[in-house]
């Protein structure tokens, strides 16, 4: 995978269908929004200019990747076709860039915002948007709103919208989380019940979000480490070695094989923390005590490490 293919908007979906069919893409890897700025003069037809969308694919069967991008130059009412009909896990990550650069998916079953207020204003991830000129502080509850939107393309080229109900009135729905504020990780889900079982859900993931990725606009390579670290406690080196490597890549930086040896130990260190980490707390919600507290003390073997390493036993800086 050496480019990033451009597809036109209108030839997206089709020739998606063509790559997961004929290629074996079954895998969508990753979804990215972007916003490549206003178009200039002298740029090359397939500019990355405009708002649009990185897609990397993959073939479990062949291992090859394939990377494509789309775009378009209006970003008043931007507009492109969802895959969410291809691959399931767009349905999420098309709903993120719907909430942060107001992208528009046309087919996609339901549009609305991932994690961020529904009323909140403006699309903070575009360049010319200001977050806190248009969103002070807000003290009150957000509304529950039980119906969403999808986009239709009609035959002519318009687009209709359907509104679609989420949970109807004869419906029996109950909340489940988030638990407690100091939870880590909490999510709020909506289920409606036919008596033991679980009918639907409504996934409110707007708990974990801190909006750590706009604050890294206005920071420092060095400066950002700080806040990879705190993406995943359990995974602050692997998170922090993943930008630098990005960092280095795109300043042609090549690294020594003992810088390559250590990122890796103190990688697999971490992994194994987190494992000890999970496998303990969900013996001991099991009523297994006594494997809690030998996990516990495997792991803090680990953490002693990383405090000699580099001072910190969770945070790596």
């Amino acid at each position: 995978m050496d480019n990033i293919r451009f597809i036109k908007p209108a030839d997206l979906h089709a020739e998606m269908l063509r790559l997961y069919r004929e290629e074996q893409m079954d895998f969508l890897k990753c979804l990215s929004g972007m916003d490549w700025g206003e178009p200039a003069d002298g740029d090359a037809p397939d500019a990355p200019r405009g708002l649009g969308v990185v897609y990397l694919l993959e073939s479990t069967a062949t291992g090859k990747q394939a990377a494509v991008r789309t775009a378009t130059l209006d970003r008043k009412n931007p507009e492109l076709p969802s895959v969410s009909d291809i691959w399931k896990a767009a349905d999420f990550n098309e709903r993120e860039v719907y909430d942060f650069y107001g992208i528009v998916f046309i087919g996609h079953p339901d549009m609305r915002r991932l994690y961020l207020r529904n009323d909140w204003v403006g699309y903070p991830m575009r360049k010319d948007n200001d977050p806190e000129k248009d969103n002070p502080l807000r003290m009150d509850n957000e509304e529950t709103i039980d119906t969403t939107i999808e986009l239709k393309l009609n035959p002519d080229g318009t687009v209709r919208n359907k509104e679609l109900v989420l949970f109807g009135d004869e419906e029996y729905v109950v909340n489940i989380g988030p638990q407690h504020p100091a939870t880590h990780g909490v999510m709020r889900f909506r289920v409606s019940l036919e008596g033991e079982t679980i009918d639907k859900i409504d996934a409110n993931c707007g708990y974990i979000h801190r909006g750590i990725e706009k604050m890294c606009e206005s920071l420092t390579y060095p400066q950002t480490l700080a806040l990879t670290d705190r993406l995943d406690y359990l995974g602050a080196h692997q998170n922090r070695h993943a930008l630098c490597m990005c960092i280095e890549q795109a300043m042609g930086i090549e690294v020594s094989d003992r810088v390559k040896y250590i990122r890796t130990i103190m990688d697999e260190l971490q992994r194994i923390d987190s494992h000890l980490l999970f496998y303990s707390c969900l013996a001991m919600d099991l009523g297994a005590l006594t494997a809690f507290f030998y996990g516990f003390r495997d792991r803090e073997k680990i953490l002693d490490i990383f405090e000699e390493t580099c001072g910190g036993r969770l945070i790596m800086n």
